[in-house]
């Protein structure tokens, strides 16, 4: 007989929290809609003597996200301001924290360090609209992981 997930294991995607730190200020993000941050190993692709194939050796890594919100917040319009008018990039910290009551997993929290926007939305409208969002893309530079997700039942 095989083991299967429990169904009650898989994560309810809206039960996270998500705080963004910018100069000393902690906010709650309440406005998020999601976030997905992922990072990328750079590699070199290294002949070997013997092998048709080529070897492949991880050199570093770098850290991307993008973040979708209610368009009802001044924080990062604050930040790009802060840039055009002094040429200032100011870096800030997102925390997220991932816990589900039902689920075997537990918690999680990741901090993303010394995050940073690529852009953002000055101003918008929609006539034709419910309600407004706004995206953002961004790099970070560290993380952490100070809360990490167990090992649900039946894994091991």
């Amino acid at each position: 007989m095989g083991r299967f997930m429990n169904a009650k294991d898989a994560l309810s995607a809206p039960l996270a929290e998500c705080y963004v730190t910018v100069e000393g200020n902690r906010y709650n993000f309440m406005q998020a809609i999601n976030l997905t941050a992922e990072i990328k190993k750079t590699k070199s692709e290294l002949p070997i003597l013997g092998k048709t194939g080529k070897g492949n050796r991880s050199t570093g890594w770098k850290g991307t996200g993008k973040a979708s919100f209610y368009y009802n917040s001044p924080v990062f319009r604050r930040l790009l301001k802060a840039y055009k008018e002094t040429g200032e990039d100011i870096y800030f910290d997102i925390q997220i924290t991932n816990e589900d009551p039902s689920s075997s997993a537990g918690r999680q929290t990741v901090i993303l360090k010394d995050c940073n926007i690529n852009g953002g939305v000055i101003a918008k409208f929609d006539a034709k609209g419910s309600y407004l969002e706004e995206e953002i893309a961004f790099t970070f530079e560290d993380f952490e992981i100070p809360e990490m997700f167990g090992y649900i039942q039946g894994m091991i």
